[in-house]
């Protein structure tokens, strides 16, 4: 949620932001200041108004012990009443209206996100191209007796790919707590507060699983529980940077036909997902922090990739900034998406009323940032980087130490 204060000190300011994102953005800005004002009218009214109440109730409980006629005091308090009533009840509909109308409005952009995708440098040898991960894998991913089970776009993993991921997820904890994150299993299940507290909720394009009878909600990403971690708290000390090992749940609505086969795109997988919170001002810095830790385990994992800086009009709502890593994918001969991160600057604090004391001992509000540390878009990569011409598939050194095979056999 963006701070009405400062919407309300330059305006201007806000709707050019805003207009970078989404000309509707930047007009509902008005109604926003609208509604603002109308509620800073009514607050001393309301207030001023509650003072003639004690004044009158006074009057008449002075006029009674003295036995006196209260008559008139008591109409007048009658009168002042009705007023407060009044403007209690528009009070009541303008604050909700006020923070639906803020809640609405998307994070400001940073002013370097590009207007269109960028690719900002790419590392590694791309070009390749061979089997896709379907191939390399057989029936060690299963997608048929997944969909017998669960219906389409849901896999089993079997065998050496079991080791082979719980490897990349313990190598990039590891990793992760060298840097000094703490690692974490968060829940995978929320209440709808979590999710509006990330911008994730209200969910218009229908991606959210839902668990009507118990108003609770599949998780997409830990990111949503993970910001919700330090909901309501005020923490003595930031940065704080947890790392965090889930299965994540997307229903892909509107992805019909789109990247069905194998396990690019499935309503269930896991992902071992970095995010912080910081003070505002080291926000920037922590953005590229992040980035370097996901370039870092792509490259030692020798994994060809390119670094994107997203395009403004494609930046999610709490995202000011946002970053992608594309691997080579050889099945497929073009770069995927692997990993992204997003700077969300106060956005997602501001609604979870997440702060920290700054150098006067005073709360502010922080800053967040999430980042995609390793998933089974990793896997992927690392089949069809790692064919041989046999059809086996040779797998990083590092991952060894971890349980992973040194290779895979050909399907």
């Amino acid at each position: 949620m963006l701070d009405i204060r400062e919407i309300r000190r330059d305006p201007d300011a806000a709707r050019a932001a805003l207009a970078r994102r989404d000309p509707e953005a930047a007009a509902a800005v008005d109604r926003v200041l609208e509604l603002d004002a109308r509620r800073r009218e009514i607050l001393p009214d309301l207030e001023a108004l509650r003072a003639q109440q004690n004044e009158a109730s006074g009057a008449i409980a002075k006029a009674k012990q003295a036995g006196e006629d209260a008559a008139d005091a008591i109409a007048a308090m009658k009168e002042v009443a009705a007023r407060v009533k009044a403007l209690e009840s528009e009070l009541a509909e303008a604050e909700p209206a006020l923070n639906e109308a803020l809640a609405a409005l998307p994070n400001l952009p940073d002013p370097d996100a590009p207007p269109e995708d960028t690719t900002i440098r790419e590392v590694g040898e791309a070009g390749r191209e061979g089997k896709d991960h379907l191939e390399l894998a057989g029936d060690r991913i299963d997608m048929e007796r997944g969909a017998r089970t669960s219906g389409t776009r849901f896999a089993y993993l079997r065998g050496d790919l079991v080791l082979l991921e719980f490897a990349l997820v313990q190598w990039a904890l590891h990793k992760l707590v060298g840097k000094g994150f703490e690692p974490v299993i968060p829940p995978v299940l929320v209440r709808q507060e979590a999710l509006y507290g990330t911008g994730m909720w209200p969910d218009p394009e229908q991606q959210i699983y839902a668990l009507a009878e118990d108003e609770l909600y599949l998780v997409g990403t830990s990111e949503v529980a993970l910001a919700s971690l330090h909901a309501g708290e005020i923490l003595d000390d930031v940065p704080r940077r947890y790392a965090a090992f889930s299965s994540c749940f997307r229903r892909e609505a509107g992805a019909g036909g789109k990247d069905t086969r194998g396990i690019f795109r499935v309503h269930q997988f896991d992902k071992v997902e970095m995010f912080c919170f910081v003070e505002p001002g080291d926000a920037k810095a922590e953005h590229e922090r992040l980035l370097a830790i996901e370039e870092e385990i792509l490259q030692e994992l020798g994994i060809p990739y390119r670094v994107v800086d997203i395009a403004i009009d494609d930046l999610g709502a709490p995202a000011a900034r946002k970053y992608d890593c594309e691997a080579w994918m050889p099945g497929q001969a073009r770069y995927r998406e692997v990993t992204s991160t997003s700077n969300t600057t106060e956005f997602q604090a501001r609604r979870l009323d997440i702060r920290y004391r700054d150098e006067r001992g005073k709360p502010a509000t922080a800053a967040t940032l999430n980042g995609t540390a390793v998933t089974w878009r990793h896997m992927i990569a690392l089949l069809e980087n790692g064919q041989r011409e046999d059809g086996s598939v040779e797998l990083p050194e590092c991952l060894r130490a971890f349980g992973a095979p040194a290779e895979l056999a050909a399907s």
